[in-house]
């Protein structure tokens, strides 16, 4: 990871792993200063991020099925008890 992602990078991705493993549902991560863990949107729609280190975030999807949704048809993230992770990129 270090040779990668940078030694800061590394930690952050290693602090991030073990937050997401803790947490009973996606609305935990919510919670941790300054995780901004949001869904993502456009071609990325039903894909979440998590912020590492400027520029990069941690991308991942919901893997519940059916897809738990609010009524007002986004993704209830209190029912959200399993991801995969699909790569690290600077989404902007």
């Amino acid at each position: 990871m270090k040779r990668s992602l940078g030694a800061k990078c590394a930690e952050r991705l290693k602090q991030r792993m073990m937050e997401l493993s803790a947490a009973d549902a996606l609305s935990d991560m919510s919670h941790l200063p300054p995780a901004r863990c949001h869904e993502l949107s456009g071609d990325r729609a039903k894909q979440f991020s998590i912020d590492l280190e400027h520029p990069y975030r941690l991308i991942f999807i919901p893997l519940n099925d059916p897809m738990p949704l609010c009524k007002d048809g986004g993704i209830d993230r209190e029912k959200i008890t399993e991801i995969q992770i699909i790569g690290i990129w600077d989404t902007h």
